[in-house]
């Protein structure tokens, strides 16, 4: 069993973890990285993506779907600060998919270039989180 440190994951909304963990995934600006305990300090910039959590050796990782944000890492503790945090357990794929499908339809009557961009980025934010729903299961 790999040893364990504190690992907290808070957005403005709320603070979705706070437990032990032995290792977590993380992506950032740069790349998707790994965390354990005694990794080197550092602070780094995280992209929209998903975090996995292992907790215990042969059990499936938890997964949380982040908007960006920042990692503070330190050789007992990781904390992330993120834009914008959901379980992927309690994302709904019939919910995204609508949802996806409107943008679509939005982004057929658009007319202003700054519509189309607001619009495509909010297509990229739903296919990621559909995205990681297809990557949990």
């Amino acid at each position: 069993m790999s040893k364990k440190f504190a690992f907290d994951l808070v957005s403005p909304e709320a603070r979705l973890v706070s437990e032990r963990v032995s290792m977590a995934v993380i992506p950032g600006d740069e790349g998707e990285f790994g965390v354990m305990a005694g990794h080197a300090s550092l602070v780094a910039s995280l992209k929209t993506g998903v975090v996995k959590l292992y907790t215990d050796e042969g059990k499936k990782p938890k997964s949380i779907f982040i908007t960006g944000g920042f990692a503070d890492i330190g050789t007992d503790h990781c904390t992330i600060l993120a834009e914008e945090a959901v379980n992927v357990k309690d994302l709904s794929k019939k919910t995204l998919e609508q949802t996806l499908k409107d943008l679509n339809e939005d982004l057929g009557i658009a007319e202003e270039a700054a519509d189309k961009k607001r619009i495509n980025a909010k297509i990229l934010d739903t296919q990621m989180r559909l995205d990681a729903i297809a990557a949990a299961a």
